[in-house]
C-alpha cells in the first residue's frame, strides 16, 4: 500500500513516460520526429514538470494550445522549438515574439499584424500554416483558394514559414477512409504550395490516433498528446494491444470510518440509502479536486486491493464509500482513486466522457509528485 503524507496526490510516473517515448519511437520511420504535445498543461500532468524528462529522453519539439503554456515552457528551461497549435490573438503577438513562439497562421491580417511587430523588433519569425482538410475549425482551405493567401504570406519579411500541418477529425476510425480523404487533401495542398515556389520544411499531420493506425501519415514529425501519457484515442480493444502505460496514479486517504444502521440516508439529497448495518469510510476528495460528480452512486475507488463503492453524491470537497466488506479500513488508509485497476479509460467509459476531460480536471489544489 503506498504511504501518503498529504490529503491527495496526483502521482506522475516518469518511467512510464519514458516507456511511452519509447514505443512512439519504435514505429516511426527514419527521419520523422516526435513533436510533443502538451497542451493542457501537458494534459494535466503539469508540463514544466515533465520537460525535462522529455528533452532527456530525445524530445526536440514541442506543441502547446496558447502562447502562456510556451512561456511556461520556455520558463523551464525549453530552448527547443515551440508551436502553439491554437488562435494567438492580436493583442498577444508581441508575447510570441519575446517568447521566441511559433504561432499557427490561418490569416493574412494576422500575419501582417506579426510581420511588423516582427520588423518594428528586427526579427525574423518562424510561423507554421494550418489548413482545413475536414475538421472545420481553424485553418485556410486546403484548396487553390488559399493559394493568394499563402503567396502574401510567404513574401512578407520578416516571417519565415518553418511548417505546415492540419488535423485529422477522424483518425481513430479503423477504416481510415476520412483520414485519407483528409490526408490526401493535404498532400494535394502542399504539391500546389512547392509548384508555385512555396517550400515547407516541416510536414506533419499525424496525431495520436494516427501515430497508432496511420504509418502512411508520419511525414516529417508526429504530434504525440494522448499517448505520451497512456490516454486511449483509438478502440478499445485495440488499446489493450499497445503497451502503452498510464503515466497519472490518483491517490488520497481514508478521513473517518463509521457504522450506520440499515435505511440511513447518505450525501446531500439522501441519493442512497443503506439496505443493510454498513461501514462508511469518508474521503476527503470532492469535484473541486476534479473527482467528477457524475461518478455519484456510480463509481468506486480501490482500498486495500479491494473495489469499494461511491454511495450518495459526490461533493465539493468529499463522498463517501461503502466498506463493510473491506476489513479493516481505518482513518488514514490509502485510497485509490486512479491507478492501473482504476484506469483512466474506465472512468471516462463509466461517465461517458472523453480521458483528456478525466486528467485535464484534475485541479490545481491537487498536489502532482513526480517519481
Amino acid at each position: 500500500m503506498r504511504r501518503m503524507n498529504q490529503r491527495t496526490q496526483a502521482v506522475i510516473r516518469l518511467d512510464a513516460l519514458k516507456h511511452n517515448i519509447e514505443n512512439i519511437r519504435n514505429r516511426l520511420k527514419d527521419g520523422c520526429e516526435i513533436m510533443a504535445v502538451l497542451k493542457g498543461d501537458g494534459y494535466g500532468h503539469g508540463l514544466a514538470a515533465i520537460y525535462p524528462t522529455l528533452r532527456d529522453n530525445g524530445i526536440r519539439r514541442f506543441a502547446v494550445a496558447i502562447w502562456d503554456e510556451g512561456k511556461m515552457l520556455r520558463d523551464a528551461g525549453c530552448l527547443e522549438p515551440i508551436l502553439i497549435l491554437g488562435d494567438t490573438c492580436d493583442a498577444d503577438l508581441p508575447n510570441v515574439i519575446e517568447h521566441r513562439l511559433t504561432p499557427t497562421i490561418f490569416s493574412v491580417e494576422t500575419a501582417a499584424k506579426l510581420n511588423e511587430l516582427a520588423g518594428d523588433r528586427g526579427v525574423r519569425q518562424p510561423i507554421h500554416l494550418k489548413f482545413d482538410t475536414g475538421m472545420s475549425r481553424i485553418g485556410l482551405p486546403a484548396n487553390e483558394t488559399s493559394l493568394d493567401a499563402v503567396q502574401q504570406i510567404a513574401a512578407m519579411e520578416h516571417l519565415c514559414i518553418e511548417g505546415a500541418f492540419t488535423h485529422f477529425s477522424r483518425a481513430d476510425e479503423p477504416d481510415g477512409k476520412i483520414a485519407a480523404v483528409q490526408m490526401d487533401k493535404y498532400l494535394k495542398m502542399l504539391e500546389l504550395l512547392e509548384s508555385n515556389g512555396i517550400h515547407i520544411p516541416l510536414k506533419h499531420i499525424s496525431n495520436s490516433p494516427a501515430i497508432l493506425l496511420r504509418p502512411e501519415a508520419q511525414l516529417d514529425a508526429v504530434r504525440a498528446g494522448d499517448i505520451l501519457f497512456g490516454l486511449n484515442p483509438v478502440d478499445n480493444d485495440l488499446w489493450e494491444k499497445e503497451d502503452i502505460k498510464q503515466v497519472m496514479h490518483w491517490y488520497t486517504v481514508v478521513a473517518l470510518v463509521k457504522e450506520v444502521p440499515a435505511g440511513t440516508e447518505v450525501g446531500y439529497g439522501g441519493t442512497y440509502t443503506t439496505q443493510r448495518p454498513t461501514k462508511i469510510a469518508t474521503i476527503p476528495v470532492g469535484f473541486a479536486d476534479g473527482y467528477s460528480r457524475r461518478l455519484s452512486n456510480l463509481g468506486k475507488v480501490r482500498i486495500h486491493g479491494q473495489d469499494a463503492p461511491i454511495i450518495g453524491r459526490v461533493c465539493m470537497d468529499q463522498f463517501m464509500v461503502d466498506v463493510t466488506d473491506i476489513d479493516g479500513v481505518k482513518r488514514g488508509d490509502t485510497v485509490s482513486l486512479l491507478d492501473d485497476d482504476v484506469s483512466i479509460l474506465w472512468m471516462a467509459d463509466l461517465i461517458g466522457a472523453n480521458v483528456d476531460e478525466i486528467v485535464c480536471g484534475v485541479s490545481k489544489r491537487v498536489p502532482r509528485v513526480y517519481e
